[in-house]
């Protein structure tokens, strides 16, 4: 499945197996994992599975977390964008969309999350014609919590997932 979207300063494109380097980059990191159960991978064979799981949601679903890509350093930022959802019951929902994105600490701070979150959403409504997408943060996790909020997200609740034994805050954005 082909991806390619571009913003201003990003290219987000479908994640591709010579991304490996680069998502283990991003989850070894404890700081990257800081609001994500502090599971960060240990071993390249990790992410090499994460990365795999992609590529199956890819053809499985028909939609999977898009690589982020540096337009003027050709540099692997971390990935954003959508996901079916079908794994988790999350506040309620078993199958839902939902935007995220995850990205290598350098690259904190320069508004990407937002800019590939907007980017995704745009996506989300004008291609897919999803009728709303979903999105969670930990509770604590303010910078994203911002990201979600100028991506267009509405804060709903707050809710314990009780599978990774987390609070969570919940988000929803309706396609208007």
């Amino acid at each position: 499945m082909k991806f390619h979207i571009e913003t201003e300063r990003l290219l987000l494109r479908e994640l591709r197996l010579t991304d490996l380097e680069g998502m283990f980059a991003l989850d070894s990191d404890p700081d990257v994992h800081k609001y994500l159960g502090n599971k960060p991978v240990k071993s390249i064979n990790e992410s090499k599975k994460i990365l795999e799981s992609v590529l199956t949601q890819y053809k499985e679903r028909g939609i999977g977390r898009f690589a982020v890509i540096e337009k003027s350093t050709g540099d692997f930022v971390g990935w954003s964008g959508l996901r079916l959802n079908t794994e988790y019951n999350m506040n309620g929902f078993t199958e839902y969309y939902d935007v995220g994105y995850r990205l290598i600490k350098r690259f904190w701070g320069k508004g990407y999350a937002t800019e590939s979150g907007k980017a995704s959403v745009d996506y989300a409504f004008n291609v897919l014609k999803l009728p709303e997408i979903y999105a969670t943060t930990e509770i604590g996790n303010e910078a994203s919590h911002n990201a979600l909020i100028k991506i267009g997200l509405h804060y709903v609740e707050d809710f314990y997932f009780e599978q990774e034994q987390m609070n969570l805050r919940w988000y929803k954005l309706e396609n208007k």
